[in-house]
């Protein structure tokens, strides 16, 4: 044998060394895995939102005064109203108490609007009537089953209102007191609170209420609020009103201020009166 071929066989030798060596019990794995996944071709680290993706926080209204809006109504008694819808109205899905608020004889629904309603910003729905009769005798003006009959419902239906009794109120000046009495009262089942604001009393209507009174539950009698000037003519009239009230023990609010029958007089404190409904609603 020569040099080459001994230098092979050596090799070899090694080579069988090695292969004995790699499979000696010493040099056996103690668990080895019998697939190893492959990582797919298409798989990407989904990365985090950068802070241009991230959901958009809600604007906050910031509207701090109401709308009008002039609706027309299909009533002869009633050809239109306002309607003055509280701030964020329109950026809101809220439901809202509703106040009805009626002009007084000879004027029209604009007159609320003049005596500074939507300056204050009310949180609650108010709609004012046009009263087309204003000038005609209670008796022969539908203006009061019309209110009671076709717009409360209109207004439930089109406008986001809380539509129980607990959330709607009424309330009028001179004429438009005559008629928040009667159907306060007399619809009490429609009414949680009264507002009289210096009011023309209905001829007749005073000597009703005791029977009008019997007829609520003492539970169901709705909150009443009556003001009135010093100097108003129909001073007398609504005085006998509150006596009337406290005699059947019916919790009222009497105030008499300084003042007549006119607008300068209901301008002084329609503030007051938004406040006191909206404490109503409040409660």
């Amino acid at each position: 044998m020569d040099v080459r071929q001994a230098r092979k066989c050596t090799l070899w030798i090694i080579a069988i060394l090695t292969s004995i060596s790699a499979c000696s019990p010493l040099n056996v794995p103690l668990s080895t895995p019998t697939h190893f996944p492959v990582p797919s071709a298409t798989a990407t680290e989904t990365p985090l939102p950068a802070p241009t993706e991230q959901m958009p926080t809600p604007e906050i209204c910031s509207n701090a005064n109401g709308q009008v809006d002039v609706v027309a109504f299909a009533a002869d008694a009633v050809p239109q109203f306002r309607i003055y819808l509280p701030p964020c109205y329109n950026a809101d899905s809220d439901r809202y108490p509703v106040l009805y608020l009626l002009h007084g004889q000879g004027s029209t629904d604009e007159q609320w609007i003049r005596l500074g309603v939507p300056e204050i910003a009310a949180p609650y729905i108010i709609v004012m009537p046009f009263n087309r009769f204003s000038m005609r005798a209670v008796n022969d003006d539908p203006f009061g089953d019309v209110l009671v009959d076709e717009l409360i419902p209109y207004i439930d239906e089109n406008y986001r209102t809380l539509a129980q009794r607990e959330y709607r109120a009424i309330g009028g000046l001179s004429r438009g007191g005559g008629w928040a009495l009667r159907y306060g009262l007399t619809r009490s089942d429609l009414f949680r609170a009264v507002g009289l604001h210096a009011p023309a009393i209905f001829y007749g209507d005073a000597s009703k209420l005791p029977k009008w009174l019997w007829e609520i539950s003492p539970n169901e009698r709705p909150k009443i609020y009556i003001d009135i000037g010093d100097n108003d003519p129909e001073h007398n009239l609504a005085r006998d009103v509150a006596d009337i009230l406290t005699a059947h023990n019916v919790r009222h609010e009497w105030h008499l201020f300084t003042g007549t029958h006119n607008e300068l007089y209901w301008n002084a404190h329609v503030d007051d009166y938004l406040h006191w409904y909206a404490g109503v609603f409040g409660d």
